[in-house]
């Protein structure tokens, strides 16, 4: 839910080829030997060369509380749970053990606002998007999203088969969301949506019949109907950047030199079948939603 589209992840491979891998008329000599210039490039990503936020520690944010099916049991260092899960992978990629990966709380809002960070990456459901990119910097995406359309079951709004059916409904979303803007830009409803600061504020809402149906992501949709609102269910799914992939991705810094050595392991999960096998582990129940048009 947390979200607005993809831009970034073309120049971020591209940091990643330069920052991370030897050029390929220097990175050997005659030989067969690694060239100074090599050996530099191949080291510029192992974990003594990075610049971090606290020496020998790879420092991760994220929300709290920390909702499932992205954390578990809302303690992201156990490393279950999807997001969880894919910064571990990324961090023993990098080179650190679990022990050396520490957790600080980051608000959702202030993650992607300008400023320094006291952070080295922060994972919390954050679509990449143009105007956040103006003050954060982005990995390539981990995830790709779709909104969704959660009401409480026997109402009016819960049996709606297409987005128009939704112009007459009360909807509430979180405060600095691409649901907000999916909401406005999408399904228009004719009364603006009700904005809440936290996510559960909306949830809670929708329990108490305060709303008409609230907009998250889907995989935090499932969540909300099975285990944050009783008798709720999910209308559908929608794309919400009219058919443009909705990416999440890692959050740094603007700047940061880590981008380039974090995409790379990314890279690495994503061709070795990892990250597909983690996404198919936490996150199975979000291809079954119908889909709205």
């Amino acid at each position: 839910m947390r979200r607005p589209t993809l831009l970034l992840a073309s120049g971020a491979l591209v940091l990643a080829a330069a920052a991370c891998a030897p050029a390929n008329d220097t990175s050997t000599t005659a030989s067969g030997a690694a060239s100074p210039a090599g050996s530099a490039a191949a080291n510029a990503c192992a974990k003594e060369s990075l610049k971090l936020t606290t020496p020998g520690k790879l420092t991760i944010g994220t929300d709290k509380p920390a909702y499932e099916p992205w954390f578990k049991d809302d303690d992201p260092a156990n490393g279950q749970g999807f997001e969880s899960a894919v910064a571990y992978a990324v961090a023993e990629k990098m080179g650190f053990t679990k022990d050396e990966v520490a957790w600080t709380v980051v608000p959702f809002d202030s993650s992607f606002a300008p400023g320094p960070k006291q952070f080295d990456f922060d994972v919390n459901q954050v679509s990449i998007t143009p105007s956040r990119a103006k003050a954060v910097d982005f990995s390539q995406g981990y995830y790709t999203v779709k909104q969704s359309v959660v009401a409480l079951g026997g109402t009016k709004f819960a049996s709606a088969t297409s987005l128009a059916e939704l112009k007459d409904a009360k909807i509430g979303v979180q405060a600095g969301t691409t649901a907000l803007e999916a909401v406005r830009s999408v399904i228009q409803p004719a009364k603006d949506p009700s904005v809440f600061n936290q996510q559960v504020d909306a949830v809670n809402a929708l329990k108490n019949k305060q709303i008409d149906a609230i907009v998250v992501d889907l995989p935090t949709a499932f969540y909300v109907t099975a285990a944050q609102v009783e008798g709720s269910k999910i209308v559908g799914q929608f794309a919400a950047n009219g058919g443009q992939p909705e990416e999440f991705g890692l959050l740094f810094q603007k700047g940061s030199p880590l981008v380039s050595c974090v995409d790379k392991a990314l890279g690495e999960l994503k061709s070795s079948g990892h990250l597909a096998q983690i996404e198919s582990q936490w996150l199975t129940a979000a291809a079954g939603a119908p889909e709205l048009k």
